[in-house]
């Protein structure tokens, strides 16, 4: 029997520089390389992606890569200096990622297509292929008031989703959250749990070059991005009394988006920017801020999986977390709660942390317990399984 010929896109790894989709189409592609049963093809020119460049055995799945005028090492230098999402969309409409998706949908070398992102435009060109998606979340149903009045991605989203062969999630509680905005037959919906991006969790060799400035001191750890959902500014307000009444704490905020003026003003107005540190993070770095911090706090209003939450675990780092949406089924019980619109809940439960040594070794234990149920190996096989049964329908 033949290998399965899987094509996916060049979607996610142009939309962002470093996040949890791209490293999920990573993991993926990574096991299925080294399955004789599975061939794939990535249609990129070039992108400037963290978590694919953390894969460079990928590279040669790449369809083609852009040798033009302004060659790789060109883009990767103007990328280098702005690393802004804005400007990988605009490499991407110049090298013509999408054109290269097009140009492989067109010649239907392929089974099954699974695009990385929810643009629709594929649509047109599949004829009669079967596709399958991935809906990470629901955060654009949910919380639309987050979002500019002209954004597509919840119309692009229920297209896609009312038109696949099969439908993956990532949670229960995102599935229970399709439902509530499509008309997706529940049966077409499965759930596959991600993996663990940090399933062995060395100690580390640092460059002390790259080491965060306040490594020495004790710290609360924020991971990911900072937009309102996340929570990050309510969280900075409900622990700055804190941070004013103990010298040594401070808040590292790990991520790929430096601080804006508009977010120095606010950690100003609130007399904690000198405790408020960013550090711009890869892999090695991001295993050292979770084994030295005193905990991670994930303050969330809404996750669609919450790969963090993982992370922290396997590093041995006390998770502290929002009880909304997906987290209580990843965390379940190697992590503690609280409620994430409530100062007083969120201060509580870290000064139980902070102050309990005992609970905090506790939680450590039940963290590194609570791994066993995620694996990328697992991920992988039950997405292949999906993969045979949308091509039989």
């Amino acid at each position: 029997m033949p290998p399965m010929r899987i094509l996916y896109d060049h979607q996610i790894f142009y939309r962002q520089n470093y996040g949890g989709v791209s490293r999920y189409f990573c993991e993926l592609m990574n096991r299925f390389s080294a399955d004789p049963d599975m061939r794939f093809v990535l249609p990129l020119h070039f992108v400037q992606n963290d978590n694919l460049s953390q894969f460079p055995q990928l590279n040669k799945y790449w369809s083609g890569r852009y040798t033009g005028l302004y060659n790789n090492k060109c883009v990767a230098s103007i990328q280098k200096k702005i690393r802004f999402n804005a400007i990988n969309f605009g490499l991407n409409f110049f090298i013509n990622n999408q054109g290269e998706s097009v140009r492989l949908l067109k010649k239907q070398d392929f089974d099954i297509f699974h695009p990385t992102y929810y643009e629709p435009y594929f649509l047109k060109y599949l004829q009669k292929k079967p596709f399958v998606m991935t809906v990470y979340d629901m955060i654009h149903e949910l919380f639309p008031e987050y979002f500019k009045s002209d954004d597509q991605t919840r119309a692009w989203k229920k297209e896609l989703i009312e038109n696949a062969g099969v439908v993956i999630t990532i949670s229960e509680n995102t599935k229970n959250d399709i439902a509530k905005f499509t008309d997706v037959d529940p049966d077409l919906v499965k759930v596959i749990h991600l993996g663990n991006p940090f399933e062995h969790c060395d100690e580390p060799q640092i460059n002390t070059a790259s080491s965060p400035p306040v490594s020495a001191k004790p710290y609360l750890l924020f991971v990911g991005g900072r937009s309102d959902y996340k929570n990050f500014n309510f969280f900075i307000e409900s622990v700055a009394e804190m941070l004013g009444k103990n010298n040594e704490l401070n808040v590292v905020s790990a991520g790929s988006i430096p601080f804006s003026r508009i977010e120095r003003h606010f950690l100003r107005n609130l007399n904690v920017l000198d405790k408020v540190h960013y550090v711009r993070v890869n892999d090695t770095i991001l295993k050292n801020l979770y084994r030295n911090a005193q905990a991670f706090v994930f303050p969330s209003l809404y996750e669609g999986f919450g790969l963090p939450v993982l992370e922290a675990f396997s590093c041995g780092c006390p998770a502290v977390l929002s009880n909304s949406s997906s987290l209580p089924e990843i965390g379940g019980d190697g992590a503690v709660y609280f409620e994430p619109t409530d100062k007083e809940s969120i201060n509580s439960i870290l000064e139980k942390v902070l102050s309990d040594e005992t609970f905090r070794k506790d939680l450590i234990t039940r963290g590194y317990s609570r791994l066993k149920y995620f694996s990328w190996e697992h991920t992988a096989q039950k997405t292949k399984k999906i993969y045979e049964s949308a091509m039989n329908r």
